[in-house]
């Protein structure tokens, strides 16, 4: 949940007959894309600049490299992306609504040009993103709203780097700068979950191969530990599901039942989070578990950026660890089955026999 949404490629929405409602959200974020790539400014000269802080300017050389290692090592799509900085006037970029049905796990979806439809809405505008909030939890929908720092434009503009990026340390700045390339690199129209669960893993796998190229274990031994994370949350969530699904199907025809039963069941996730998997975290602080919201919008949402997050460490492991030929694998894989990419990953998985633990 660390990396920001997928920025909707509003300069195209005005082509597009739309609702009154979608063109003033669109418009507005057409202004706010506007306001930032007005703002860029080369890195390299900010870099040289002796008026920019030593901590900046290590940070922003980081940023230059993980993307030149990220274009020529793993050869995404890079284009000019990262090699520019803005200053936005506030420290977080969007906040992102997401919804969900209370008495079944099923996701609220705006629709979009370009991208399809996607189960979260980034807001540059927070009061309408708590006005929408508002509306949808009286509508009778679980909701879940959180902050994002990040965001890729799918390679139609060159994304600067933002100043509520730069915030993170060395190891979130790989991660994230290498995640979003990927997302440049390839987006399955209306596969939300896929795309940002490949970024995951591109990111995680990606930055502690930069690290590991530029000889500092310790910071790729962070990355690595920080994935296991991710992978064991993702087992998790991927648990409760399951357990939610079972609640709900034991009363069809009652709404009520099955809102309390899933009720029963987030009591019991609660205990199990801080009891069974806290003290698992390699890098988590276990208060995340006594504090992490629990409900049908924040499980889906978390889920987007955490489907099946072991299937691409298996590609990774028969591919013999080798991240470029694994990433153009996925891809091919995705293409080949663009309606259930998830399943054509899966399938090429049990096709190809018991791999080697990914490393």
């Amino acid at each position: 949940m660390r990396r920001g949404i997928l920025a909707i490629a509003v300069f195209l929405a005005v082509l597009v007959l739309i609702s009154a409602p979608t063109a003033c959200y669109l418009s507005r974020g057409a202004w706010e894309e506007a306001k930032i790539l007005s703002r860029r400014q080369p890195i390299s000269e900010i870099v040289a600049d002796p008026r920019t802080p030593s901590e900046a300017r290590a940070k922003l050389k980081v940023v230059l490299a993980a993307r030149q290692y990220a274009k020529d090592s793993l050869k995404l799509r890079t284009k000019d992306s990262f090699t520019t900085y803005s200053r936005l006037d506030h420290d977080t970029l969007v906040l992102v609504v997401s919804a969900a049905y209370r008495d079944t796990l099923k996701p609220y979806t705006w629709w979009f040009p370009i991208v399809g439809r996607v189960p979260y809405k980034g807001y540059f505008d927070f009061a309408a993103a708590k006005k929408e909030a508002k509306d949808l939890n009286e509508g009778g929908l679980d909701v879940y709203v959180r902050p994002s720092d990040a965001f890729s434009t799918l390679g139609f503009f060159n994304d600067p780097l933002l100043n509520t990026t730069l915030k993170g340390d060395s190891i979130d700045l790989a991660n994230t700068v290498i995640h979003e390339l990927t997302h440049n690199t390839y987006y399955a129209t209306g596969q939300a979950p896929f795309n940002e669960s490949f970024a995951m893993f591109v990111g995680a796998r990606g930055a502690a191969a930069f690290f590991r190229s530029r000889g500092q274990e310790a910071a790729a031994a962070k990355v690595d530990a920080e994935w296991e994370d991710d992978k064991l949350l993702a087992r998790f969530w991927a648990r409760v599901i399951r357990s939610l699904d079972s609640a709900y199907r034991q009363h069809p025809e009652s709404k009520g039942a099955r809102i309390a039963a899933r009720d029963s069941v987030y009591a019991r996730t609660r205990v199990a989070l801080v009891h069974e998997i806290a003290p698992q975290f390699k890098t988590i602080n276990p208060i995340y578990a006594q504090r992490v919201t629990l409900n049908n919008a924040a499980l889906l949402a978390r889920r987007v950026y955490a489907s099946d997050l072991d299937v691409f460490d298996l590609i990774y492991a028969r591919e013999g660890n080798d991240l470029k030929r694994t990433i153009g694998r996925i891809i091919g894989l995705a293409k080949s089955r663009p309606n259930d990419p998830f399943r054509a990953l899966k399938d090429w998985v049990k096709s190809n026999g018991t791999p080697p633990a990914a490393g």
